[in-house]
């Protein structure tokens, strides 16, 4: 389950093991990962260098069923995958997340 607490100059989303925060204040977003029981290294990194968030569709090779994730791609070219969730719930994310970091659509 995904959730997005939005205030004027931070928002959090937190889907199952990834936190990822955006903060305006500091210019930066610290993104939080879980490995089983264990916290990784977050990773910290300025918000200007996300150059696009997007929806990533794909179709599941045993079951065919359908499969849509909300995907943050970085300059570095580094892409990390938020959500994974329903298409419309994906793309209502990815619709709040550039939205704050002033992506345009």
């Amino acid at each position: 389950m995904t959730t997005i607490e939005e205030a004027p100059s931070k928002l959090v989303l937190k889907a199952g093991s990834t936190t990822l925060t955006f903060d305006k204040d500091s210019g930066k977003a610290i993104l939080q990962k879980k490995m089983l029981l264990w916290n990784k290294k977050p990773v910290e990194f300025p918000l200007s260098e996300i150059d696009d968030i997007a929806v990533k569709s794909d179709v599941d090779g045993l079951s065919g069923a359908e499969i849509h994730h909300s995907v943050m791609h970085r300059r570095n070219g580094e892409i990390t995958v938020l959500t994974t969730e329903e298409a419309k719930d994906a793309a209502e994310t990815v619709k709040k997340l550039r939205g704050f970091v002033g992506l345009q659509s």
